[in-house]
């Protein structure tokens, strides 16, 4: 026994210690001692992770409400989904310029160029939100239409275009409060952005409980009630927010008139990663859309089964998201402070602990999957169906949790450029071509949407492994 402990020992060592992640020659400093470097991580990742992990599971509880509607009611809301997050994608861009600009600041210690980024962002913020309402106003129709509201699925047009709408008013509300939170987590403040998710998401499932069945007098609106009830979550996050940088003795504070008062120096630094981050997003959201798209045209059962599976496994991607949240700021802080080993250090350890995540995770999809399907839905079809994905998605997990969090270090950095060429080849190009060859021509059906699914993600694990491994995100200058 004494034997197989000294063994344990040593192998946990190995695998997490600081001297065991960061090579002698690599080293510019002292290195702090695991207590330390665990413990400071922790204590930023831990809000990201729950708050990553409170959206997702107001998205699973969310669905599952729409569910108590019919199967077609799910559809409607999958038609939307890959369209709203298209004009989410403009905002969640100019965010990751935020967090590597203000990062870098807050490193230095330049207390006022950090805020003089952050209303310098806002006023961006605000441009884009009157501009990307107006544009999905229009284009809402056929954009709808392209994205699977035809055949079988037209009767659902009017329907998915009153929810798309409403939610993207909620988004482009929200981006302001969603920018304010992107500069808090730059600055390690991250406790912020878990109390307006938190209130969001409670918002959120107290309306839809009141207006998609009608409770308490309140109309039944179904699915249109849905998107009102996340209408007013979002807007419930943009004023907690805004309050939190109100403050006299907070790091960052709004003030009004420094709104619209563009810093071109701090306006290209934010445009530099912001259009690598960009192009990142347009990769990304173009590829799920047209993967959204072939399966929505296999039928309503599948494409419910489809979106039931997609919404189980943004479990998963909320745990790498929140440790990649934490480590971006980490890496950008580090680097502003001339210390591009404690950003490799802090990256390292947040994988370590995402790969301890992804075993427990990947174990309850495996184990539990039938379960988590049959809570949406108790038609046989679906909960067969759904039963041989969440396999697929237990092998999935241990490599997106990990993957998810070299990319979030690498745009920490500054280096979206890379990240976006890896979203235009795996995502973009790989994922959507693999889902139509194997659902159509090979007969696969959904099962073949998902293997190419798997296929991109492994892609992306490989890459983003093999980019952080270089060292090259440790040269990249923002100005």
């Amino acid at each position: 026994v004494i034997r197989r402990m000294k063994l344990f020992n040593k192998l946990f060592h190995r695998i997490f210690s600081p001297d065991c992640l960061l090579k002698p020659e690599a080293r510019l400093g002292e290195l702090p001692g695991s207590g330390e470097l665990y413990g400071s991580f922790f204590r930023v990742a831990w809000p990201s992770m729950l708050e990553s992990a409170a959206s997702a599971l107001t998205g699973f509880v969310d669905t599952m409400m729409v569910s108590s509607i019919s199967s077609a009611a799910i559809s409607t809301v999958g038609l939307t989904t890959q369209p709203r997050l298209l004009f989410f994608a403009i905002f969640s861009s100019l965010n990751a310029g935020m967090i590597a600009v203000v990062s870098r600041k807050k490193g230095k210690g330049d207390r006022e160029g950090a805020n003089r980024v952050m209303h310098t962002g806002l006023s961006v913020c605000l441009l884009l939100s009157v501009l990307a309402f107006v544009v999905a106003y229009l284009v809402s129709i056929p954009l709808l239409r392209f994205a699977g509201a035809v055949g079988e699925n037209a009767v659902l047009l009017e329907d998915a275009r009153i929810y798309f709408l409403i939610t993207v008013g909620g988004v482009c509300i929200n981006a302001f409060g969603l920018a304010i939170n992107a500069a808090q987590r730059a600055c390690s403040n991250t406790a912020i952005a878990l109390r307006t998710s938190l209130i969001s998401n409670v918002v959120n499932i107290i309306f839809n409980y009141l207006l998609i069945n009608g409770k308490f007098g309140f109309p039944r609106l179904e699915v249109t009630g849905a998107a009102i009830a996340t209408l007013l979550g979002n807007i419930a996050a943009c004023l907690w927010s805004i309050l939190s940088v109100t403050g006299k003795h907070s790091y960052l504070r709004l003030r009004l008139r420094s709104l619209f008062r563009f810093d071109r120096s701090f306006l290209s630094m934010i445009g530099r990663v912001s259009a690598g981050a960009g192009a990142e997003q347009l990769f990304m959201r173009v590829g799920f859309f047209l993967f959204a798209k072939i399966v929505a045209q296999l039928g309503t059962n599948e494409f419910a089964t489809h979106q039931i599976c997609m919404t189980i496994i943004t479990l998963s991607f909320a745990f790498g998201d929140g440790l990649g949240v934490a480590g971006s700021a980490f890496v950008g802080q580090n680097l502003g402070a001339d210390r591009p080993d404690l950003s490799e250090l802090y990256a390292k350890a947040a994988r370590r602990i995402g790969l301890c995540i992804s075993v427990v995770v990947a174990a309850l999809f495996w184990f539990g999957g039938d379960f988590l399907i049959s809570l949406f839905s108790d038609e046989e079809e679906i909960v067969r169906l759904g039963g041989k994905i969440m396999k697929i998605i237990a092998i999935v997990a241990t490599m997106q949790i990990e993957q998810t969090i070299y990319t979030g270090c690498l745009r920490g950095a500054g280096d979206t450029r890379y990240t976006a060429v890896i979203s235009f080849c795996s995502i973009g190009a790989i994922r959507p071509a693999l889902s139509y060859l194997l659902c159509y021509p090979l007969g696969l059906g959904v099962i073949g949407a998902w293997i190419a699914l798997l296929l991109d993600q492994a892609t992306r694990y490989v890459a983003s492994t093999l980019r952080f491994a270089s060292g090259k995100w440790k040269t990249i200058r923002l100005g």
